[in-house]
């Protein structure tokens, strides 16, 4: 009996593929944030972030071409309420190459261009993606099954500009940025917890991004270092951090059992920015600084994985390929 499967194209390179620049992107970020507990990590950021620069402009060509060829494919994930929120991952990922270019010296013209590119981008989607909550006849079978962890991409996602912004010669912009994602993320997490009570957890494919949850209090703390936040609230948005990871790693033996998608992309960054945090928080030495680095070497044993079941994935063709269920239907 022949295998008949969906044809691999590029028509289903969705911008869920940018959240591997976003991963690679905190993991490089994070390996600095280790420098002060030793001087090598400099370089392990460095060779990070290149490889993060090269998959962003290979992935820029592809979407170029996607849209050039695919057109009616973009829109559909522009319009889906599920895949919508994915969209922001490119800019987030334009900030985000922004940000560790400027850590490593970079902060010329290109630098300056990405971040403000990505940080208006960023906020244009978080604009389409609030606007759909005001939608006329939008009923809850069509609003809840949207509200996954996923939202918290373009929602929080504002809180990324101040990383490098302060330092770029952009704080006042970087600091409203920061406000909408401060003000947006308790109402994004009231959201996804209701729409548990409403109609179950997300579907199990999307257990990964349960990870998510571990970004917003994070990298609020971390850009609120830079916009000159007082140490008490980066040590409680650290203990929210670290609650999540918690509620995350419940979850984790079932993500596993789930076949490989885009969707564990979902634990990169969470996991890259939690390190860079407890990194930040660390002391030069002791305990908690053994504590920092091993899960700086966690969060890097799981992005190295997940490059290489990316990459195991394309060889197979088994990434390329249309989602299953990926909008759900207005009767569920």
């Amino acid at each position: 009996m022949t295998d008949i499967r969906p044809v691999s194209s590029i028509e289903h390179l969705n911008f869920a593929w940018f959240a591997m620049v976003m991963g690679l992107c905190g993991l490089s970020l994070a390996w600095m944030r280790a420098v002060p507990h030793w001087a090598g990590a400099a370089q392990v950021s460095m060779g990070v972030g290149v490889v993060a620069a090269w998959l962003l402009l290979a992935l820029l060509l592809a979407t170029v071409w996607r849209v050039l060829r695919h057109p009616a494919a973009v829109l559909a994930d522009v319009r889906d309420p599920l895949r919508q929120v994915f969209v922001a991952a490119l800019p987030s990922s334009l900030v985000l190459i922004a940000t560790v270019a400027y850590v490593h010296g970079f902060d010329g013209f290109w630098t300056d261009a990405a971040w403000m590119l990505g940080s208006a981008a960023l906020l244009l989607v978080t604009t389409g993606v609030v606007q759909r909550w005001f939608q006329p006849g939008l009923v809850a079978a069509q609003f809840w099954p949207a509200m996954t962890p996923a939202l918290f991409i373009p929602v929080v996602g504002n809180v990324l500009p101040a990383l490098a912004g302060v330092g770029l010669g952009h704080p006042v912009w970087a600091a409203a940025q920061y406000g909408i994602a401060a003000v947006l993320w308790p109402v994004a997490l009231t959201l996804v917890l209701v729409r548990i009570g409403k109609v179950g957890l997300w579907p199990q494919r999307m257990l990964p991004a349960t990870f998510i949850t571990i970004a917003p209090p994070s990298v609020l703390a971390l850009s609120g270092v830079q916009l000159g936040a007082p140490d008490v609230l980066v040590h409680m948005l650290w203990g929210v951090a670290l609650l999540f990871t918690g509620v995350s790693m419940t979850v984790f033996k079932r993500s596993l059992a789930q076949p490989f998608g885009m969707s564990f992309w979902g634990m990169s960054f969470p996991l890259a920015a939690s390190a860079a945090l407890s990194l930040h928080l660390a002391p030069a030495h002791g305990v908690a600084q053994l504590l920092a680095l091993a899960w700086l070497a966690g969060a890097t044993a799981v992005i190295a994985g997940l490059l290489l079941a990316t990459a195991w994935g394309l060889l197979q063709g088994r990434l390329l390929l249309p989602e299953p269920g990926a909008a759900p239907s207005p009767s569920a």
